[in-house]
């Protein structure tokens, strides 16, 4: 509790040094979405940041949660590596039986050795059906049988006991050289330029091997921090970026509201001077084209012929003019006389037309009758 009050203590006391305490939160808690304004405009929650960083790591867990995990993790990593020694060996066995029986299809395999991996695969199958058949020695359930088979059963197929001892001193010898293979092998894709050198170079170089890879595995792993950093700086930029954007666009409206218009007063003025100088230019070529089309249509000789046509209509209508206005007076003085004059002028038209049917009929009449 003194060792807390104390580092508390000096959080605090290091509060009013401003930058440094806000690199120092941002470098505690990278994961987070703060900004180092953030921490200016608040701050208290800066302090509490300062403060929950001495209980926290920059995963955010704490320090006696912290420590339960790693001892988790390498209890799993323990027994992960045990398990992986166990399934290697496996997966090693089982890999030369397969090679056995395909060498054994191409070239003719001596009968000791024939021997050795026909009592090899069966102690396997073996040994994999009594696992099958108790599971877990852990467990205190009944297990179902499978096909109604017991352990005992299983183990009377095993080979004769001479032929799995001497399987079994064989057995390390013929591992080993597999293994030893299967690392030459592993060396030769990891450098492929050693692949044509000679089998004791090789087994040097396969000697410091693992020293590479744990060198090369620890610059991954420093790379992979750097990008980490990286991606978190980055973040941090791109934030500041784009607040400084933000107010690079909020000074650019306020521009644009204060001269807009002043701007826009100017350019409609500049607009309406040229639409009237397009407008007087468009009226200009109106006039010209249509002078154009009155020059294309109205010759010398039509325009002497339609003035000649002219004067003969005037003439025409004038007298026209005189006539209709020697039958207005007619027709005034007939009006003058009344209702009996306008039955007369019927009976009279028509006596007229009966008189012109007559001479039409007698015209005809002897017309045929000279015929």
């Amino acid at each position: 509790m003194t060792m807390s009050a104390g580092s508390e203590s000096t959080v605090l006391s290091s509060l009013g040094k401003g930058d440094g305490l806000h690199q120092q939160v941002l470098a505690s808690f990278p994961l987070c979405d703060i900004s180092e304004d953030d921490l200016t405009q608040n701050p208290q929650f800066c302090k509490l940041l300062a403060t929950l960083s001495q209980h926290v790591d920059q995963t955010g867990l704490t320090v006696p949660l912290k420590t339960e995990l790693d001892k988790a993790e390498q209890k799993l990593l323990n027994q992960r590596s045990h398990w992986l020694r166990s399934e290697s060996l496996y997966k090693g066995l089982q890999e030369m039986i397969q090679d056995h029986c395909i060498r054994k299809h191409h070239v003719t395999v001596p009968p000791d050795q024939n021997m050795f991996y026909e009592t090899m695969e069966k102690c396997l199958l073996v040994s994999q059906c009594i696992r099958r058949l108790d599971p877990s020695s852990n467990t205190n359930q009944d297990q179902p049988s499978v096909l109604g088979l017991t352990s005992q059963q299983v183990m009377e197929l095993m080979p004769p006991e001479k032929n799995v001892k001497r399987m079994k001193q064989g057995l390390p010898l013929e591992l080993e050289k597999h293994l030893k293979k299967k690392c030459l092998s592993l060396l030769t894709y990891y450098q492929p330029e050693w692949e044509n050198e000679s089998e004791g170079l090789k087994t040097i170089k396969l000697s410091h091997l693992r020293a590479q890879l744990d060198k090369e595995k620890k610059r991954a792993q420093s790379v992979k921090e750097t990008c980490r950093e990286n991606t978190v700086l980055l973040q941090r930029q791109m934030q500041l970026y784009l607040s400084e954007l933000i107010k690079c666009i909020q000074l650019l409206q306020t521009l644009v509201l204060d001269h807009r218009l002043r701007i826009q007063t100017d350019l409609d003025r500049k607009k309406l001077d040229y639409f009237e100088g397009k407008l007087e230019l468009v009226s200009q070529k109106i006039k010209t084209e249509m002078v154009e089309i009155q020059l294309d249509t109205y010759t010398t000789d039509s325009v002497s012929a339609h003035r000649k046509i002219r004067e003969m209509l005037v003439s025409e209508l004038k007298a026209c003019q005189v006539e209709k206005q020697s039958i207005e007076l007619k027709l005034a003085s007939f009006k003058i006389l009344g209702k009996e004059f306008e039955t007369l002028a019927e009976e009279y038209c028509r006596l007229r037309q009966e008189i012109e049917m007559k001479n039409w009929a007698l015209k005809e009449f002897t017309q045929y009758s000279t015929k």
